[in-house]
């Protein structure tokens, strides 16, 4: 029997069941704070994204800004692989850890890991352990499965990495590894993360528009020196960081910020948010 990872966010993040799940992400992409439309995949889209940054919170928070790097995905075409980059939020498991068999279950079905290309990772990066137990209760990977497979049902394999330790050189190494991995495959990454938390509207935007900019100049450095200086609350900045990584060595050449907002946005309470963005590396 392959290994089953169950959902432990159904009914919660996002809707429990197949028809309400996709309807709330029909109502994310149609959303005036999404794009405005479902997309329509391309089969024979340019495959240029090389990587995206998407957050990971509820789907009536988050999702229509997810929706926009979906978007693009969608009109992109097809990836075979979605390598997953989530921080580690519940503190259990390897610091560092990829599910490398089995699949994840969501109401819209079952999604497969890329084993190979899992273990090919492991090898390549000597930090990252094989541990199903970082995996277990989190949310942030889980969260993008919904969208992955309303655009593509199951003919998308995933390769889930948690980041418990998300210092600069563990995350430049993990990012190297998975750019050694991906070379010459259809795939592409996905580095889930939100932005501040819990302060004042104006202050997360200027503080996450400053960390965001270093992301569109494909500096991870800087990234993350900008996090630390300003004491950024970004839950996912080594996912970040790796995602920067990766996709410069996988010949990305211009990052986008395809859309910010905050949850003062969506309930319209601007005195303490989350900020959300959603960023698109092509090559």
């Amino acid at each position: 029997m392959a290994k089953v990872r169950r959902p432990t966010q159904a009914g919660a993040f996002y809707e429990g069941s197949a028809e309400s799940l996709k309807r709330q992400i029909k109502e994310c992409f149609l959303s005036e704070l999404g794009p405005g439309k479902v997309p329509e995949v391309k089969a024979d889209g340019p495959r240029k994204i090389v990587g995206l940054v998407c957050p990971h919170a509820g789907y009536m928070f988050s999702g229509p800004v997810a929706a926009h790097a979906y978007y693009e995905l969608a009109l992109d075409g097809t990836p075979e692989t979605a390598v997953i980059f989530g921080p580690n939020h519940t503190g259990y498991g390897s610091p560092l850890a990829v599910m490398n068999e089995g699949v994840w279950r969501t109401p819209l079905g079952d999604l497969e890991v890329d084993s190979e290309t899992a273990n090919q990772i492991v090898r390549e990066a000597r930090i990252v352990d094989v541990d199903e137990l970082a995996h277990r209760y989190e949310h942030s990977i889980e969260v993008q499965l919904p969208f992955l497979q309303f655009l593509y049902g199951s003919n998308i394999k995933i390769v889930p990495i948690c980041f418990l330790m998300q210092d600069l050189t563990s995350a430049t190494d993990v990012g190297e590894a998975v750019a050694k991995a991906l070379t010459g495959k259809n795939a592409v990454l996905i580095a889930s993360s939100d932005m501040t938390h819990y302060e004042p509207h104006e202050i997360a935007k200027e503080k996450d528009l400053a960390a965001l900019r270093a992301v569109e100049e494909m500096d991870a450095a800087k990234f993350y020196s900008t996090v630390e200086s300003r004491r950024i609350s970004a839950c996912g900045y080594g996912p970040i960081v790796a995602l920067i990584t990766a996709a410069k060595h996988l010949g990305a050449r211009e990052a986008k910020l395809l859309c910010y907002k905050s949850s003062g946005d969506v309930i319209g309470d601007y005195s303490s948010v989350v900020g959300y963005a959603a960023v698109c590396f092509k090559k």
